[in-house]
């Protein structure tokens, strides 16, 4: 779908037009490796330089130190790398160090895989322990003061990347000053960058990993901000590029198309407001209310960032939710890891005690600070359109198990690759095929919220895939004109032309990698 609503910026966002132009300038014109002496290598050696110093501004570096990587998972490896090291150190020096390693129970897998992983490399042996949070997913302060005498390293985010929940940043550094306490503490700003404030080096925080695909920079650029004093080990080394930092030659396209997001940031006017995007969150949260009456949010707005909701509907799970939004071509996401049959309950929100049907039924719609209000406006539009076709619609009964099992071949084997269709060779079928039969295989309301037109504007019957055994007597009597099934992905579509086919109907065909890809 063209006009797509992209609502999952917490997962990635789209890239920065600026930064786009500036990618292509340093690839195009700026070549230089920025390590070389020469011309060449100074202009690009100028513009890593100008970067850093934008970033070091923005961040409130002071005499800390920040390196270009390439994003948060690196960063929080190097960091959690960095500290184990130091504390590996300091007990091998007859020092007591303590023997718990603490992660915020919401944070983001990468950080206690982090630290179970360099915890059993480098031989240390101590305790992983999750750090509670209450009901609004804010850490237990008094549970993080009992823990702190044998806290060896502390792991916090700024806000949670499910919920939008904010973390008592400054609350969490009164208990760290107030015990005394030497541990190290790693915060993850991934979803802090553009939202609000950050000066770095007046707080204790001695580490903070960013990255730039969160706030419409490429993916695969970041940053690292380590406090000045706090110990460090690189975890890559080599040329000694970073100041000896992070080696290997820099990204120097992503580099530059951060910078450029860095700048937008820095002049200011134009990203949203923190009250411009409160207002967008309302209005989104009201048509939510009104197309699903029972609708809960599952964090409380004056807790949370502006830009994420997280939502669950008594009585939908997250897959029909999300199925009928992306038909109505608003882009969500789950709020847990999802199987093709059915959603694992979120940790997060278990962590935060809520109710199992909430945490295994949530979604969570995420937006950046460069949303459209036009892409407000219109995704309310189409919220409203996805309540009507949930309500109109027949919940269907189960897709029988050899429907749900078949895989994509027939009685002989595999079928043809010209049977799974692309996009091209389904348009060229339409044409040589005036009576071919678009056959959408969604449930229905997914196929009412997108407006029941399929590729080239031609008319799809709906047919769920649960429903599929009601059809095929009268399509294997009829005429045999080709059959075309389609679905969002192309999982279910190749399920329908495959059990069509395994009964000899020899025009079953499906679309392959389904409706998602018509718009490229």
């Amino acid at each position: 779908m063209h006009n797509e609503i992209y609502l999952d910026g917490n997962a990635t966002s789209p890239v920065l037009p600026a930064a786009v132009t500036a990618a292509v300038h340093a690839m195009r014109d700026c070549y230089g490796n920025p390590s070389s002496t020469h011309s060449s290598g100074l202009r690009a050696r100028a513009l890593l330089d100008g970067a850093r110093r934008r970033a070091v501004r923005l961040l409130g570096v002071g005499e800390g130190r920040l390196m270009f990587n390439s994003g948060a998972t690196e960063g929080i490896q190097t960091s959690v790398l960095s500290a184990l090291c130091a504390l590996r150190e300091r007990r091998d020096a007859g020092e007591a160090i303590g023997s718990l390693l603490v992660y915020g129970a919401t944070e983001h897998k990468a950080v206690p895989e982090s630290l179970a992983h360099w915890n059993r490399l480098l031989g240390l042996n101590l305790e992983l322990s999750a750090l509670p949070v209450d009901g609004d997913g804010r850490h237990d302060l008094a549970g993080l003061a009992a823990l702190l005498p044998r806290t060896a390293m502390l792991c916090t985010m700024a806000a949670n990347n499910e919920t939008g929940v904010l973390s008592d940043i400054a609350g969490i550094e009164q208990v760290l000053n107030a015990s005394g306490s030497r541990a190290y503490w790693l915060v993850d700003c991934v979803q802090a960058l553009g939202k609000f404030q950050l000066n770095l080096a007046r707080s204790r925080i001695d580490y903070a990993p960013f990255s730039g695909h969160k706030l419409y920079a490429p993916k695969g650029i970041g940053m690292l901000y380590v406090r000045a004093g706090a110990p460090f080990t690189p975890l890559i080394v080599g040329g000694g590029q970073e100041g000896a930092l992070r080696s290997g030659t820099e990204n120097m396209a992503g580099v530059a198309a951060l910078d450029a997001v860095l700048a937008a940031l820095e002049r200011g006017g134009v990203f949203h407001a923190h009250e411009e995007l409160c207002g967008f969150r309302d209005r989104l949260a009201a048509s939510l209310r009104q197309a699903w009456p029972g609708v809960v949010f599952n964090a409380p707005f004056e807790h949370a960032l502006p830009t994420t909701l997280n939502f669950s509907v008594p009585g939908l799970s997250s897959r029909e939710l999300m199925d009928v939004l992306d038909a109505a071509g608003v882009r969500v996401s789950s709020g847990s890891a999802c199987s093709s049959a059915k959603a694992a309950p979120s940790y997060v929100l278990q962590a935060m005690g809520v109710p199992l049907w909430r945490s295994a039924s949530a979604i969570r719609m995420s937006f950046g600070p460069l949303v459209a209000e036009a892409d407000i406006a219109a995704a309310c539009e189409r919220i409203a359109r996805c309540g009507e076709a949930l309500r109109a619609s027949e919940r269907p009964p189960a897709p029988p198990e050899d429907v749900l099992h078949a895989d994509n071949g027939d009685e002989t084997g595999e079928a043809p690759a010209d049977m799974h269709l692309s996009h091209a060779a389904l348009q060229e079928m339409l044409r040589d095929h005036p009576d071919a039969v678009l056959v959408d295989v969604r449930e229905s309301h997914e196929h009412m919220a997108g407006a029941g037109a399929g590729p080239a504007g031609r008319a799809m019957l709906n047919v769920p895939l649960g429903r599929l055994d009601e059809h095929i007597p009268g399509w294997l009597g009829g005429d045999g004109a080709p059959l075309v099934f389609l679905c969002r992905s192309g999982a279910r579509s190749g399920k329908a032309a495959a059990r069509l086919r395994r009964l000899g109907y020899a025009q079953a065909y499906d679309l392959a990698g389904g409706m998602a890809l018509q718009a490229n």
